[in-house]
């Protein structure tokens, strides 16, 4: 019996689709059978389509609120002065 193995990206280990569509597909029908939600993303590594169960966008607003804290000390003790 034959079995299809699909290939995978080396870095990230997760299945390569060739096009976004090809993508959206296999998300859509592991919402059908697994009731699971996932996203399209292009790999940075290989340049082909990924599934992630991340959402992109949220994952967008925390890198941004991330840029915008102030840096601060981590010297145990540290208390900042306000001007």
């Amino acid at each position: 019996m034959h079995y299809f193995t699909p290939k995978r990206c080396e870095p990230s280990q997760k299945i390569m689709y060739k096009d976004k569509i090809t993508a959206l597909q296999a998300a859509e029908q592991s919402r059908l059978e697994r009731g699971a939600e996932l996203w399209v993303y292009r790999c940075e590594f290989c340049g082909t389509w990924h599934l992630t169960h991340r959402d992109p966008q949220l994952n967008y607003m925390r890198t941004q609120r991330a840029l915008q804290r102030k840096p601060h000390s981590r010297k145990r003790g540290f208390k900042p002065r306000h001007r």
